[in-house]
């Protein structure tokens, strides 16, 4: 890792430092439902959403009834991407005449983008319409984007009223989300993209002749308005196969550099909206600097193993053990590391490098990004109610480190609270783990895998993973479109999205019904060094720890292989 790349690093950092606040502040706004500069635009289309789908948006919903709602529209926009899936054939924007999606495909793809997983199964470009791309994917993207913001939201309020009953209304927060912050961004965004070589347009392939005189196929399509929001959404299900290595998708430098910023926006403004919310927002720049600090040890790790590379190249008496395999050669293996960090940080699965490429050990990085709940600023929305489970839980042991009742924020915590948050922690430990196993010992799940021994494991361990996580980035030497990973696959993105949307709802209800009280001199600060230091090692152990045997398995013994030049056929 050199000067610029460690320029690079800060320079990223400062930016989003700096964009953190002022788009906390707009957030507010749009949440709290008073005027922003975008009233006079957006104003009269959310009264009309309001007023055509039947919604009074001053209702304050108890939790149980947002939940109720959240699993509702979950459960209707899935049925409605798989029917367009599934009729695909006959239905119109379809150029290259692509055929109907099979059942099990077609269950995988939207279920995936429903739960903001965008697990892809298939080439976007050799197998999906224009109209499925766009109505049946894209829209999906701000959907389930807004979900994710509106639970977020929702916990905001369980922690910051007082003796309350409701957290919000669930259809008001997720039209002003759509309507106020994700579409007037995206927009703006798109335009930068193609000003930058995107392309967006409605023809047809083309033909093209390569030098060999051999016919090739360029792909196009509404590719702009669908990376827009898969980055900004951390959705992260590409236009095409190759994802953000493809030219069409990232066609440079700064393209590059603007797609991952976009991806830790809004999880990094809504840590400052918790802050301005809870009226205590040094407590949110701790969190916010957590969740940096253990970033900024990602994207050193992962570019250090990348930059050392395969120790084997060394003693054969190449110049270089660099590890080039599998990275964008545009962008070099600084931004493939810095990249693979902010997407598994995020839930977006993004990628403009293959991450089964990856050193053992580089590839462990972004392993375990996933495995720790995606909290490091985050998914939008997911981030930070992930993150606020490790807050939670480290305050809890800071109360009884010291033998008084735990309190956050001036509110107790209690063992209702602890036990929703632990249900979230060992359920997504089951789903990556039980899936793993039972993929790693069925005839039909071995079938998929294109590696052997640890690096055959890691591949299982990281599908379940991404999937389990809603990442959907992949090590892609495994062969997933059968039924049995289609539809394991599928079970593990609905465990891991709506069983840690659920329980975080739980806490809210639960936060939103005590008083403030004010601390004592044995009440445990959340806005310090120490409190840092805490979270992360709570972040550590917790999460770390809890999967350290499997990482064994993987990475962490291909790995010695490695060092040892042991291969494997």
């Amino acid at each position: 890792m050199g000067l610029r790349d460690l320029a690079q690093l800060v320079l990223f950092v400062l930016i989003l430092f700096a964009a953190t606040r002022p788009l906390g502040c707009y957030m507010e706004k749009v949440f709290d439902g008073t005027k922003t500069l975008l009233t006079p635009i957006f104003g009269p289309v959310e009264r009309f959403l309001y007023k055509a789908i039947g919604i009074n948006p001053t209702e304050d919903q108890h939790w149980t009834k947002y939940a109720l709602n959240l699993l509702i529209f979950g459960a209707v926009s899935t049925v409605f991407t798989y029917v367009i899936l599934r009729l695909q054939n006959r239905l119109p924007l379809n150029p290259i005449g692509f055929g109907a999606i099979a059942p099990h495909l077609a269950f995988n793809t939207a279920m995936s983008f429903t739960t903001n997983t965008n697990w892809q199964s298939y080439g976007g470009e050799s197998t999906m319409s224009y109209l499925s791309q766009m109505v049946g994917l894209a829209l999906h993207n701000f959907l389930s984007a807004a979900v994710g913001i509106s639970v977020a939201v929702a916990l905001i309020r369980g922690l910051s009223r007082k003796e309350g009953k409701g957290i919000g209304n669930f259809w008001a927060d997720l039209i002003r989300c759509n309507l106020y912050v994700l579409l007037p961004i995206c927009f703006v965004l798109a335009i930068f993209l193609i000003s930058q070589g995107m392309i967006q347009n409605f023809l047809p392939y083309q033909e093209a002749n390569t030098l060999e005189g051999l016919k090739q196929t360029i792909a196009q399509g509404p590719v702009a308005s669908q990376v827009a929001i898969k980055m900004l959404g951390t959705n992260g299900g590409g236009f095409f196969n190759a994802n953000a290595a493809h030219p069409f998708e990232n066609p440079t430098p700064l393209s590059n550099f603007i797609q991952m910023l976009s991806i830790f926006l809004i999880p990094s403004g809504l840590v400052y909206l918790l802050g301005l919310k809870v009226k205590h927002t040094r407590h949110a720049w701790a969190v916010w600097a957590a969740m940096a600090i253990v970033f900024v040890s990602g994207v050193v790790t992962c570019s250090h193993f990348e930059y050392t590379g395969n120790p084997v190249y060394t003693r054969m008496g190449c110049n270089s053990s660099v590890n080039m395999e599998g990275k964008e050669s545009r962008f070099g293996i600084f931004n493939s590391a810095l990249f693979a960090t902010v997407t598994t940080d995020a839930s977006c699965g993004a990628v403009n490098a293959m991450h089964d490429s990856f050193t053992p050990m580089g590839g462990l990085v972004p392993l375990v990004n996933i495995m720790l709940g995606e909290i490091i600023f985050g998914g939008v929305g997911s981030g930070l109610y992930g993150m606020m489970m490790y807050v939670i839980l480290t305050v809890f042991i800071a109360g009884l480190m010291v033998g008084r009742t735990p309190e956050y924020l001036g509110k107790k915590i209690e063992g209702r609270e602890v036990k929703y948050v632990m249900f979230s922690m060992i359920v997504m430990a089951l789903s990556i783990l039980g899936f793993a196993a039972w993929g790693s010992l069925d005839p039909s799940g071995l079938a998929g895998l294109g590696n052997p021994a640890g690096h055959g494991f890691s591949e299982i361990l990281y599908a379940y993973t991404s999937t389990t996580g809603n990442n959907g980035s992949a090590f892609a030497g495994l062969s997933t479109n059968t039924p049995f990973w289609n539809l394991t696959l599928a079970f593990a993105m609905f465990f891991g999205r709506f069983f840690m949307m659920i329980p975080m709802l739980a806490v809210a209800g639960s936060m939103v019904k005590k008083n403030v009280h004010p601390g004592g001199e044995g009440t445990f600060p959340v806005d310090g060094p120490l409190f840092v230091a805490l979270l992360i090692g709570v972040i550590i152990l917790v999460g770390a720890l809890t999967f350290f045997p499997a990482l064994s398995l993987g990475p962490i013994a291909e790995h010695f292989d490695m060092i040892q030049g042991h291969f494997y056929k």
